[in-house]
């Protein structure tokens, strides 16, 4: 499995477009964290995350907010999308919180 995290200062950024670098943490059959990397996205142009993060074999994607067209893409492309992810957690907190079935969540921050 293989976990893109938006982030911002190095904590989750709350909306999906608007981050400065990708978290890509890499976990094992176990559900142990193994590696993580920080990627620097391209532009955001519509369809193109989606498609760079697909490229990166990510298979999920932990956000707080996250347009529909964006979430329809990633869909299309077998990524499990979780949207809600409230405050600002570090990407390995909310990865780990995400494995152990507790990463909070709540409505989508963004609306369109």
């Amino acid at each position: 499995m293989k976990i893109a995290v938006p982030t911002v200062e190095g904590k989750l950024c709350t909306h999906f477009g608007h981050c400065q670098q990708f978290c890509i943490i890499d976990v094992d059959k176990d559900n142990k964290i193994v590696a993580s990397q920080m990627l620097t996205p391209p532009a955001h142009e519509p369809g193109v995350l989606p498609r760079w993060l697909g490229e990166q074999k990510v298979t999920h994607i932990l956000a707080g907010g996250m347009g529909v067209r964006a979430q329809e893409l990633f869909a299309q492309n077998q990524i499990t999308v979780v949207t809600g992810v409230q405050g600002s957690p570090t990407p390995q907190d909310a990865v780990t919180a995400y494995l152990a079935g507790s990463l909070q969540t709540g409505d989508n921050a963004c609306s369109h």
